[in-house]
C-alpha cells in the first residue's frame, strides 16, 4: 500500500514537460524547415508533404499536453481539498503534518489515512457536502507500506 505526505502532495509535480516542450519544438523547427525549403523550390513537393506531417506531429503533441494539462489542474483542484484535511487530523491527534499520511492524493471517502507516530490507521468517512469526517479504527491486511514524501 503506498502512502502520502503532505510534503509530496504540495510538491506534486509533473516531470514530464520537458520532453513533451523538447518534442513541439522539433516539430515545429521541422515545419518551418520544410516550410521554407518548399517555398524555395515549389516544384518539389516531398518538402511541402513533410512540413505538413511535422505540422500534424506538433498538432499531436500540443493536444497530449494540453490533455495532460486539463488533467493535472483537476487532479490540482482535489489535491487542494486533502490539505486542509491532513491539517486537521494533526491538529485532532495533536501530531506533526508530517506525521499523517493519506493512501490517496485526493479526498474521497474511504480513503486510509495512518498516523505515523503510533503507526495506528484509519479508515476516512466524510459527510455529503466533505465539510465533517469521521475516523474508524481500520486493519489493513499487507503491512507493506511504501511512503512517498
Amino acid at each position: 500500500m503506498t502512502f502520502y505526505t503532505l510534503k509530496f502532495i504540495q510538491n506534486n509535480q509533473d516531470a514530464n514537460k520537458t520532453v513533451w516542450y523538447i518534442l513541439m519544438i522539433i516539430a515545429t523547427i521541422a515545419m518551418v524547415l520544410f516550410a521554407v525549403l518548399y517555398l524555395r523550390n515549389r516544384f518539389t513537393t516531398r518538402y511541402r508533404d513533410l512540413g505538413i506531417i511535422a505540422l500534424l506531429f506538433l498538432l499531436l503533441f500540443v493536444g497530449t499536453r494540453y490533455e495532460k494539462y486539463v488533467q493535472t489542474n483537476a487532479q490540482k483542484s482535489q489535491s487542494v481539498q486533502i490539505v486542509p484535511f491532513i491539517k486537521s487530523v494533526a491538529k485532532d491527534f495533536n501530531v506533526k503534518n508530517s506525521d499523517v499520511m493519506v493512501n490517496s492524493t485526493t479526498l474521497q471517502d474511504g480513503i486510509i489515512v495512518r498516523i505515523r507516530p503510533n503507526k495506528e490507521d484509519y479508515q476516512l468517512n466524510l459527510n455529503t457536502d466533505n465539510n465533517s469526517y469521521t475516523l474508524k479504527r481500520a486493519h489493513v491486511i499487507d503491512h507493506r507500506v511504501i511512503v512517498k514524501n
